[in-house]
């Protein structure tokens, strides 16, 4: 008897034993799940605290969710496939053409600036700007480049290639146009009014705010020094000594002025998003070239012989202003949308378009396309 109730006892004991055991091996597993959700929980406030359900303090109410769910996740793109991405979304219009000292083109773009031989097409230098979305570019008379960015206004010395950025107030930092008057100040058209400076000073002198039409899409003199500004509701004429508006011209087909050009008989031609206007030195509508009717009109420019050249989204046209007939279309361009000319610049006509910069023959009036800031050549 004594031995079974001895080995009874140890069983009682073994069992015991075992029970603690697994009581505390349940514990120590519910604390450790515990443990981990609460960290989790921790985890997931911390990195999108509006993804959470949350509770409205009553026990029984269902959990308020947030209204929309959390953006998916974004996984990095190969390096390969990100250039390829950056490629295809880059923007290679060619916005701006400034014939400089020395024989140079300067060509502006929204890839930056650059400045080339017209002659022989050779890329002399790229220049890096504070900004490279250029807008507009002018040359003062000693020879200075004055480039409009969508940041404003920056000075390049073509002596010595130094880049100044110029911190003017203007009304708007996004510069469209620039002009050198008969005086040698700098005019410049921003989207939201005008700015005199005067470029040897390196001073403000007086701002525009309230233009009519307020954005100045472009610029021109006419034969007694006067500044017309094209804007969003037609031309506004300004007193280049007083920067006050002289005259208003609205009502214009197409309403929006995108380019102006003086002949050398004084007549203002006016290109809108519905055609080509000619204006006499009064500002009266003198006529709308039909060939040019219903075409936006984007870029113009005269050459040495007189011919108006006309670009537009749909391509690029020769005008004889003095009849308004069309000499024909330019074929084979880098693209139809033409954005900024230069005539007469190298024994060519430079052309910018929104897929890059390209030239015509003045004489042969073959066509050619140059890989400075356009897809193939990046």
């Amino acid at each position: 008897m004594a031995c079974h109730a001895g080995w009874l006892g140890r069983s009682i004991g073994v069992a015991l034993m075992l029970l603690t055991l697994q009581e505390g091996g349940g514990r120590s597993t519910t604390a450790v799940k515990a443990a981990d959700v609460s960290n989790s929980d921790t985890a997931l406030s911390q990195l999108s605290p509006q993804t959470l359900a949350q509770t409205t303090g009553d026990p029984n109410a269902a959990p308020l969710y947030p209204p929309a769910a959390p953006p998916p996740t974004v996984a990095p793109l190969p390096e390969q496939r990100q250039q390829l991405e950056e490629s295809i979304n880059a923007d290679y219009r060619v916005s701006a053409l400034q014939p400089g000292s020395k024989g140079a083109l300067w060509v502006g773009s929204w890839q930056g600036l650059a400045q080339i031989n017209p002659e022989s097409g050779k890329v002399r230098a790229k220049i890096s700007l504070p900004n490279r979305t250029v807008g507009a570019l002018a040359l003062d008379r000693v020879g200075r480049l004055w480039v409009g960015t969508y940041e404003g206004l920056a000075r390049i010395d073509p002596r010595t290639g130094a880049v100044t950025a110029q911190n003017f107030a203007l009304p708007s930092n996004r510069v469209l146009s620039l002009l050198i008057d008969k005086r040698g100040y700098l005019w410049v058209g921003t989207d939201n009014g005008l700015a005199l400076i005067s470029p040897d000073q390196g001073l403000l002198m007086t701002t525009v705010k309230d233009l009519p039409g307020v954005s100045a899409n472009a610029l021109s003199l006419d034969t007694d020094g006067n500044l017309w500004v094209g804007t969003l509701d037609g031309l506004v004429q300004i007193n280049t000594a007083s920067a006050e508006v002289i005259k208003r011209v609205s009502n214009l087909p197409g309403t929006t002025v995108q380019t102006l050009a003086l002949s050398k008989w004084g007549t203002l031609w006016i290109g809108t998003p519905n055609g080509l206007l000619e204006l006499d030195k009064a500002g009266q509508q003198v006529r709308s070239v039909t060939p040019l009717r219903g075409r936006n009109v984007t870029a113009l420019q005269f050459d040495k012989v007189n011919s108006l050249w006309v670009g537009t989204t749909t391509g690029l046209l020769r005008i004889n202003p003095f009849n308004g007939a069309s000499a024909g279309a330019i074929a084979r361009l880098p693209s139809s949308r033409i954005l900024s000319l230069s005539p007469d610049t190298g024994n060519k006509l430079w052309v910018g378009t929104s897929e890059g910069l390209a030239w015509v023959s003045m004489t042969t009036f073959r066509t050619g396309a140059h890989n400075t800031f356009s897809r193939s050549g990046q």
